[in-house]
């Protein structure tokens, strides 16, 4: 399909694994709806103005990590030591150009740090300590770790460790995979993915999922998809998830809808690896499968209506929202 220069897809998630539809009051889903928006928002302005779906992702992910609602940036969870140590990712798929963090702990915005070792330095992927000395010479913007504290995950963290000192099964998918991502298709038809997260609710020091890894939470090429996970990290990277779904498209000729959701139900699932995927083709279609029992999402394109979903319910047009 000969990409329309009018057209524009921007998807967004805020985790998969959500509260329990059975806790959810209605001020919580209101303002989980107001985050997604917000992110669209900042997202369709990009491409709307006919910026970059690589800008245009950025400025989508930044909105989701400024919302404490979320597990990334300010909203990250706490590993088992009581620390936060945040992952993110951002791929062009124009020339595949990445750039990838892992474990750290400082820069407001995450995403941005993955984005300038992309853009400023000659490798993917920086951790800990020597990618936040590469993030302070770039110049962004650092906080301090009062800045990321929020009451929820903290508690979060408490419940986690007395469930695991009991021997307690712990059924609360939130706790185990929570991430922020987009992808994006802009009027020149190319694509970009990003992803960002505090990782899962209680992780072992120095454990790093699948949003930082190329080809496991984080994709996009031009010639096939972008792609954003969100789930049970481990079993992501083990099945080069977002890969794979670039891959049967490129390989095996399924559309985008297909091979998203043979990968999120028939490959992930039985293997364990409860969570969703959102992604975009190169023609702006868009695929938002989920095998849990809800994802945080939502959808704009150049009809400029913003939709929002949260558990297996369509999107809704949130536009007029206040």
């Amino acid at each position: 399909m000969t990409p329309n220069s009018n057209d524009f897809t921007l998807a967004i998630h805020g985790g998969a694994g959500t509260i329990l539809k059975s806790r959810m009051t209605p001020e919580k889903e209101a303002a989980y709806h107001a985050g997604l928006r917000r992110a669209l928002e900042a997202g369709r302005a990009v491409l709307a103005d006919g910026g970059a779906a690589l800008d245009a992702v950025t400025a989508a992910v930044m909105a989701l990590e400024d919302e404490p609602l979320f597990n990334a940036g300010r909203g990250a969870v706490y590993t088992s030591a009581g620390k936060q140590e945040m992952d993110a990712a951002i791929m062009d798929g124009r020339d595949r150009a990445a750039g990838a963090v892992a474990g750290i702990l400082g820069p407001k915005n995450p995403i941005l740090a993955a984005r300038a070792v992309m853009e400023h330095s000659g490798h993917v992927l920086l951790i800990g300590e020597s990618a936040l000395e590469f993030c302070r010479r770039q110049g962004l913007a650092f906080e301090e770790a009062q800045y990321f504290f929020t009451e929820q995950r903290w508690q979060a963290l408490q419940d986690t460790l007395a469930m695991q000192e009991s021997g307690t099964e712990d059924t609360d998918e939130s706790r185990k995979h929570g991430t922020v991502g987009a992808v994006a298709r802009d009027r020149h038809g190319n694509v970009a993915a990003a992803t960002s997260t505090g990782g899962m609710t209680a992780k072992s020091p120095g454990r790093v999922g699948d949003s930082p890894v190329i080809g496991a939470g984080t994709w996009a090429d031009d010639a096939t998809c972008a792609v954003s996970g969100t789930g049970h990290g481990e079993i992501f990277i083990r099945y080069a998830a977002a890969h794979e779904i670039a891959s049967r498209m490129r390989y095996a000729g399924e559309s985008l809808e297909e091979a998203s959701r043979v990968v999120v139900m028939d490959m992930l699932a039985p293997a364990g690896g409860s969570g969703g995927i959102i992604a975009v083709d190169h023609a702006g279609n868009f695929a938002l499968p989920f095998n849990c029992s809800g994802m945080y999402r939502g959808v704009v394109q150049a009809d400029n209506a913003l939709r929002t979903a949260i558990y297996r319910d369509d999107l809704k047009d949130v536009s007029a929202s206040a």
